[in-house]
Parts: structure tokens; C-alpha cells; sequence
């Protein structure tokens, strides 16, 4: 009990002490001498701080609290709603509820994972056309068809602002609104001092984070954005992440949200092996709410992964009422959301970001709940793996939308797993010289020095395994069907 004792006393002693420290850093800053003359870059400055305050003081009080795990629910049946539940929609209705529409798209990554410099978005993706192409031939087709402006709001981070706005100024003759604001900059901390890193606002990059898109709620408001779509009359906000392929407007969710007078719906998908360590809802002391990995406890992950309790994983794909937006804001009714610590390096020293995350807001708002939906509605490229599915024949475009084709005989995708070797698009785009007929594909597993040929065709399960040292050659118009290629197969030049 006394060990027990001086431990909490410890705790909130260095909890003092960092909150103290780290106040003392943040008046230093936006006091600094470089604001001198530049009031509103000041005023914004302050403004992030706050919100880092607000985050980092909760982060302080809340480090120690667990969930209690034996309290912790899979949804009840009313918390999701199946999708083929919802009800049909007419063409007349579809034209008011567009009217009141506005996509969001969170546009704060890089493509740095797959090798690429600059925003993810603009990576090509599909016939020469990257994610943001994509996304403004939906809205244009949205627009003509409905007669009604469907405006895209774009979140970036500090990492893509400025990239994105010169992507941008191509689509000004596309007549699609295209409104874009920042998220927060947010300084990191060191881990064992809980200070800022930073000494200075415009100190290098590397020392700032985007908190994640959960400060997607206070950053559209700060933007002014959101009390400019509320004046034009807009209701609706269908947010999701721009490399969501699959996250298009669906008129039966939007039409049972106005139906259902929910604040808040998130879209959820049923849990795959793969998928095993996406967010959950889950019901706790009597509300919903998103449970992520970094919240698990380390002795109760396995069970969080199994698919028998946890069936369902949160898509982020989300609909959210914009008066019910400024209300949480204004009323501060989110500052409770739960903090995700996400630990890194910086200069060879541990560091933390202190994040929220976008879904962990459904709490927060009124009649809120899950819709599960079909898979198709899942469609993220992560990986050269996810770029090799949506490039090949088993997808077609129509409208800025991915259709599977419908020649494929079997529900969903097949499951790709390309190596390390296939990771950086440009290894990728070398190795294979033509994607392959995948329509009758179940399974592809291809790892090592490995480079595909022009009208390949692959069916069943196929896996191609280079060991170290070899080299394998799907030579051009090769039919590989439930094989296995392993050892050396070159194609020599004569």
C-alpha cells in the first residue's frame, strides 16, 4: 500500500511539473520576436496551441487510466444497422439531399511508404489518373446528374498544403468547389521529459506533427469553412480518406440519416483476417464508442484481433451533421475524446505525438451509430499490393468509381501479398511490365528478385518465390494456374 502510495504521488508530481514546463515552452513561443508585426499569423499560432494544451493537459490526466476490459461489448444490434436495411431513394429525393451535401476528404499524407515524394493523393493510380482526379470526376458527374453543387472540402496537413494547392488550379474548369484548409501543427514532445521539442515557430518540420484527423472538427470550424457551407445552406459532411477508392456517395445512407435524425454515422465493414487490427465500435458504461489497437491493453490484444467478438472494423468512412459540428466545438463537447500516445523517434531519441482519431467523436453526438456495409465500400491503397488490385482488370471505371467487373465469379477481391522488393512504386512499375488478368485470381504470393511479362494470367492460388541469389522470369503470355514457382527462371536476350 506505501509502494502504492508513493508511486501515484511520483506521477502527479511529474505531471505537475510537465504540464508547468510545457506552459512555459508554449508562452515563449507564441511571445516569440517573429511574430512581430504579423498579429494574424499570431492569432492562428495561439489558436493551435490551444488545442495542444487541451490535448496534451488530457493526456496528462488520463496517462494512467485503463479501460476496464470487463465492461467492454460488442455493439447491440441497434448500434449497427445492416446496410441492406436502408431504405430505397428516388431520383427527386436524391436531388434535395444532394442539395445539402459537401465530401470531405483527409488529405494529410504522404506517399512516403510506397517510395513517393509529396501528397498521397497524387499518386496515378489508375489510367493515368491520380486519387484527387478520381474524387473531382465523381462530384462532376454528381453535380451534372442531380443538378445540384456537391462542393469537396480537402484537409490537408502542413506535410501536403502546399503541394495540394498547385494540384489544385487544374481542376478550376472542372466546376467542382474545391475549399481547402490545415490541419493543427502540433510540436512533439520528448518522451522522457514530456517537454515540446521545439524552441521556436518556424523551427524545422521534423520537430511538428498533424495530430491525426481527429482535429478534423475544430480545424474546419477555425477554417471558417464550416460556417460558410452552413450559410450556403449545406447540412451533410461525408468524410473519408482520399485513398479509400471505395468511399463513394451512397444516396440509401445519406437518405436514412436524414430519416433517422442522426448526428453521426460511422460506415463499418465486416473484420477480415487482414483487418484484425483495425478500430471497433463498442458499447462501454452504456455508449458507443471506437476502440482502437493503441488502446488495448497489451494482455488483451489477441482477443481484440478475434474475429468471433470484435466482427466489425470501423472503415472511416463517416457522416456528420455540420450544425452538429459547431455545437461540439463551441460547447467543447469533444475535449474528452480519447488521446492515442503514438511513440517515435526523432535524432536517435524516443519521442510521443499525442493524436485523436476522426471515429472516437461518435460518442459525442446525438442518436449517433454504425451501418455496415458492403465490402466494396473498403477499398484503400496502402501498398504496391492494393495498387496491383486496383490497376488490374478486375476493376473498371465509370464516373470517377471503381466497379468490380463483372465477370469476376467470386465475391470480393483476391488477397495479394507482393514483397519488399515490390514496395517502392518505382520497383514496382520496373518489375512488372503488365498487370495480368487477375479475374479468376483467389490468392498471388510473389516475393524476391521476381519481374512479371506483358499478358500474364493468373488463376487460383499462384505463388512465385525468388530465394536469395535467384531470379525468376514470368515470361509474356504466361497462364500460371494453382502453381508454385520457386529456384532461377531467366529469360536471356539471343
Amino acid at each position: 500500500m506505501h509502494l502504492r502510495t508513493i508511486s501515484m504521488e511520483y506521477i502527479d508530481l511529474t505531471s505537475e511539473a510537465a504540464v508547468s514546463e510545457t506552459e512555459n515552452v508554449l508562452k515563449i513561443l507564441e511571445d516569440s520576436p517573429e511574430f512581430k508585426g504579423k498579429e494574424a499569423e499570431q492569432a492562428s499560432f495561439k489558436q493551435e496551441m490551444k488545442g495542444f494544451r487541451m490535448l496534451f493537459n488530457r493526456f496528462i490526466t488520463t496517462r494512467t487510466q485503463k479501460l476496464d476490459w470487463s465492461k467492454i461489448k460488442p455493439p447491440s444490434g441497434d448500434t449497427i444497422i445492416p446496410f441492406d436495411k436502408l431504405p430505397k431513394v428516388d431520383k427527386e429525393h436524391i436531388k434535395k439531399l444532394a442539395s445539402k451535401l459537401c465530401i470531405l476528404k483527409l488529405n494529410g499524407g504522404l506517399g512516403t511508404t510506397m517510395g513517393c515524394v509529396g501528397p498521397k493523393s497524387v499518386i496515378e493510380v489508375t489510367d493515368g489518373q491520380n486519387f484527387l482526379d478520381l474524387t473531382i470526376k465523381q462530384i462532376k458527374f454528381l453535380n451534372k446528374e442531380y443538378e445540384c453543387q456537391v462542393p469537396l472540402i480537402l484537409m490537408n496537413s502542413f506535410n501536403t498544403h502546399e503541394d495540394t494547392l498547385n494540384v489544385v488550379q487544374k481542376y478550376k474548369f472542372n466546376k467542382v468547389d474545391v475549399l481547402t484548409f490545415n490541419q493543427s501543427r502540433y510540436p512533439r514532445v520528448w518522451k522522457e521529459t514530456l517537454a515540446p521539442v521545439t524552441q521556436s515557430p518556424s523551427s524545422r518540420l521534423d520537430d511538428w506533427y498533424p495530430p491525426g484527423h481527429g482535429d478534423l472538427y475544430a480545424s474546419i470550424s477555425n477554417s471558417g469553412i464550416l460556417q460558410k457551407l452552413i450559410d450556403q445552406g449545406k447540412e451533410y459532411l461525408f468524410v473519408s480518406n482520399v485513398d479509400n477508392l471505395g468511399a463513394t456517395v451512397d444516396w440509401q445512407i445519406l437518405a436514412h440519416m436524414e430519416q433517422s435524425g442522426a448526428e453521426y454515422i460511422m460506415e463499418v465493414t465486416d473484420k477480415t483476417r487482414s483487418d484484425v487490427k483495425g478500430g471497433t465500435l463498442i458499447e462501454y458504461e452504456g455508449k458507443v464508442k471506437l476502440l482502437e489497437i493503441a488502446q488495448v491493453p497489451a494482455s488483451k490484444v489477441e482477443e481484440f484481433k478475434s474475429i468471433k467478438k470484435f466482427k466489425i472494423f470501423n472503415t472511416n468512412n463517416m457522416w456528420v451533421s455540420l450544425s452538429a459540428i459547431k455545437r461540439v466545438v463551441e460547447n467543447n463537447e469533444l475535449s474528452e475524446m480519447a488521446v492515442i500516445r503514438n511513440d517515435k523517434s526523432l535524432d536517435g531519441k524516443p519521442i510521443i505525438q499525442l493524436e485523436t482519431a476522426a471515429g472516437a467523436a461518435i460518442e459525442f453526438f446525438k442518436k449517433s451509430h454504425g451501418i455496415n456495409v458492403p465490402r466494396s465500400r473498403f477499398l484503400p491503397v496502402k501498398s504496391t499490393s492494393d495498387l496491383f488490385l486496383i490497376q488490374s482488370d478486375l476493376y473498371e471505371v465509370k464516373n470517377g468509381c471503381l466497379i468490380m467487373n463483372p465477370k469476376r465469379p467470386f465475391p470480393g477481391p483476391p488477397v495479394i501479398k507482393l514483397g519488399n522488393e515490390f514496395r517502392k512504386v518505382n520497383d514496382y512499375n520496373n518489375r512488372i511490365n503488365g498487370i495480368p488478368n487477375i479475374i479468376e485470381l483467389d490468392q498471388l504470393t510473389i516475393a524476391g528478385d521476381v519481374v512479371i511479362g506483358t499478358d500474364v494470367t493468373l488463376k487460383g492460388t499462384v505463388i512465385v518465390v525468388a530465394n536469395h541469389g535467384s531470379h525468376i522470369d514470368i515470361p509474356p503470355g504466361s497462364i500460371l494456374e494453382n502453381k508454385v514457382v520457386t529456384g532461377n527462371l531467366r529469360i536471356l536476350d539471343h
